[in-house]
């Protein structure tokens, strides 16, 4: 008998549509859709979705807790013996999607879960401990490489087979540590890399260190008499009703806003698009995380030059660092050549 698997997927796969029906909400369908033809074929027989969990990406991540419990509902009545879900690529809203319904899968039912991710998906970091990932490209044109691999892990796993090491089966590595023999004593092999390393000779380190960007810090301003000082946060504030749909978690835009003449951001004007933390106090008064309201008064005071008449925002929660980096990028660019001097940047 073939193993069940249901397999979890989002609007988009689905074909329902884009960002426009991202607050599709969960349902169930007793069918293979999307990429689930492509983990059927790769699956030869062995396993079978029995069933296909679709949701909105904006949708799961602004009810997170309400759709986690209702897709559990959901997937109890299918009995599966493993849970898929993806591949989300580097897709930051599906992938902690995908990673949040593996965890509560795994924790819930106690059976294999499993999905796809690129390393820099947030998904990965926030999930990699309760989730078994496959390392995946950056985009959907991965597809065909990141599938088969799903389903060659999926299989393993149910069939209770010995796994290799990450770099060995192709998923990402999850933190976890295990005891093991060698032969040889730490110094002596630590000596033996070190040897290979000085021989340009192939050798693996037995405890790969992350690897962190280092921003050097630009030097002080000298005249804050005549500084353009210009406002950017991750905190989420924006006009009132979030006109430009900046989402509550792993955004994949930023927005600017215009605040000449404003002196101060009120309940009635502004409030804040983050789902990460409690938005009472900031939606009361989104000064208390943009605080546009001293800086006019620093400005008044002749303390600065001049506060710059837009200001920038986006939301930090499980927002992808390639994506990240990309807003910083187009912000930076926006304002050096707006003449912008320095930039307080705020956060939650």
């Amino acid at each position: 008998m073939a193993f069940r698997i249901v397999h979890y997927i989002n609007q988009f796969y689905a074909g329902i549509g884009g960002e426009e029906k991202a607050d599709y909400e969960p349902e169930i369908r007793e069918a293979v859709v999307g990429p689930g033809m492509a983990l059927k074929a790769a699956f030869k027989g062995e396993a079978e979705i029995v069933a296909t969990v679709i949701c909105g990406d904006s949708h799961f991540a602004s009810n997170m807790d309400d759709d986690t419990a209702k897709i559990l509902g959901m997937i109890r009545e299918y009995k599966p013996d493993a849970f898929i879900a993806g591949p989300a690529f580097n897709a930051g809203r599906y992938g902690t999607a995908c990673g949040a319904m593996c965890a509560a899968v795994a924790k819930e039912f106690g059976i294999p879960v499993i999905s796809g991710m690129y390393p820099e998906n947030p998904g990965v970091e926030m999930f990699r401990k309760y989730a078994w990932i496959i390392e995946t490209p950056d985009s959907a044109a991965g597809m065909r490489k990141a599938v088969p691999a799903m389903a060659k892990l999926a299989l393993k796993l149910l069939k209770g087979e010995t796994l290799g090491k990450p770099s060995e089966e192709g998923y990402i590595e999850r933190g976890i540590r295990k005891n093991m023999f060698y032969g040889k004593l730490a110094a002596q092999r630590c000596v033996d890399m070190f040897v290979s390393k000085l021989k340009g000779e192939t050798f693996e380190t037995e405890y790969p260190m992350p690897v962190f960007d280092r921003v050097d810090p630009q030097p002080a301003v000298k005249d804050m008499k005549h500084a353009v000082i210009a406002l950017v946060t991750s905190g989420g504030i924006c006009p009132k009703g979030n006109p430009d749909h900046i989402e509550a978690s792993s955004a994949s835009k930023f927005g600017e806003y215009d605040i000449t003449g404003v002196n101060d951001l009120t309940s009635e004007t502004h409030c804040t698009a983050h789902g990460g933390y409690d938005a009472t106090y900031a939606d009361q008064d989104a000064d208390r995380v943009l605080p546009v309201d001293v800086l006019r008064d620093l400005e008044r005071e002749g303390v600065i030059g001049k506060l710059h008449n837009k200001f920038y925002t986006t939301v930090g929660n499980g927002t992808s660092v390639a994506n990240a980096k990309r807003f910083g990028a187009e912000i930076v660019n926006r304002l050096v050549n707006d003449g912008v001097t320095a930039v307080i940047l705020t956060s939650t």
